[in-house]
């Protein structure tokens, strides 16, 4: 049987040392699953389980954006909430070399850089929210408020289509 340690993510490591509470939630998952069946696969309200998405900027900067799984970014309102004038998802095979993390397992936290990061504010409804603990088979819950000691800016915005 592995050692807890061998469970532990980079996220949860960053988790660990500021302090921050968490309950990290393990499953079985041989290749990515979408949010939504995360969501089920766990049993939470894909309202509060959120993904992570990473984007560039027409400067060329980096963001980070989280918004509920079953939503799709509003890639406007994303620039508008960055003072950019457009950004554009992060191509997949981009993603490993850019955060550390790959596709389907990227956290917001103990990202290779830390970019500015907003999450959608919805997250501000729930007591916890869940998104990826740092890899495939593995969801971090905590508060939303909790969130900005480890992620700094950590900015609020509504980022989702209507």
């Amino acid at each position: 049987m592995p050692k807890e340690r061998d469970h532990k993510t980079n996220a949860m490591r960053v988790l660990d040392a500021t302090g921050t509470p968490y309950e990290a939630r393990f499953f079985e998952c041989p290749e990515a699953l979408s949010g939504t069946e995360v969501a089920s696969l766990l049993g939470l309200d894909q309202d509060r389980v959120f993904k992570t998405l990473v984007t560039q900027g027409k400067s060329g900067e980096h963001y980070v954006f989280m918004i509920p799984v079953a939503c799709e970014l509003d890639l406007k309102k994303a620039a508008a909430a960055v003072g950019e004038k457009a950004v554009a998802m992060v191509k997949s095979r981009d993603l490993l070399p850019l955060t550390g993390y790959v596709h389907g397992g990227c956290s917001p936290i103990a990202m290779l850089k830390q970019f500015p990061t907003v999450i959608d504010e919805t997250a501000d409804l729930y007591e916890r929210i869940a998104f990826s603990g740092g890899r495939i088979g593995c969801q971090v819950e905590m508060a939303p408020g909790d969130l900005g000691r480890v992620i700094e800016p950590l900015s609020r915005a509504d980022l989702t289509v209507v």
